[in-house]
């Protein structure tokens, strides 16, 4: 049996959560499971992430890769070039479109297509403003009080 989670009681008391509320409530929707074509995330660094999926058959015009703020987007479809009658289809190549939710701050790096292999990198950029900062600890003198002073234009 499964059962939802209400999240109303938080949106009460934060602010700036939606994402992440809409993103709890999204995951707990039964959403067909996807099984191909296979992938794997790996985290390769503190910062680091790789997405590695299996796409053999495919070529570099056969994919496309699109980030959309928070979303990455991987599509792949070809043209069917049948040349022959085939006795038994193994391989598959129908088309896919598969959807990566990525945190604030991540952005693709670059993209490889490497024996049937396609590697996207992704780095955490978290910006200078957002980064932890030292704060200089004053001596709590009067002396030591800096004042802001302004140009005074008469009227």
């Amino acid at each position: 049996m499964r059962t939802e989670l209400d999240f109303s009681p938080l949106y009460r008391s934060s602010i700036g959560f939606d994402r992440v509320f809409n993103l709890l409530n999204n995951s707990q929707r039964i959403q067909p499971v996807e099984t191909w074509p296979s992938y794997d995330i790996v985290k390769s660094g503190e910062d680091e992430y790789r997405i590695v999926m299996a796409v053999a058959g495919f070529g570099d015009g056969d994919l496309d890769i699109t980030q959309e703020r928070n979303l990455l987007i991987v599509k792949g479809g070809k043209s069917e070039d049948l040349q022959g009658e085939y006795l038994h289809r193994g391989i598959a190549g129908r088309g896919f479109e598969r959807h990566f939710e990525l945190a604030d701050h991540v952005r693709v790096e670059d993209a490889t297509l490497k024996n049937g292999l396609l590697t996207v990198s992704l780095r955490r950029e978290i910006p200078d403003a957002m980064k932890p900062r030292k704060i200089a600890i004053g001596s709590g003198s009067q002396d030591n009080v800096l004042q802001i002073e302004t140009d005074q234009q008469a009227a």
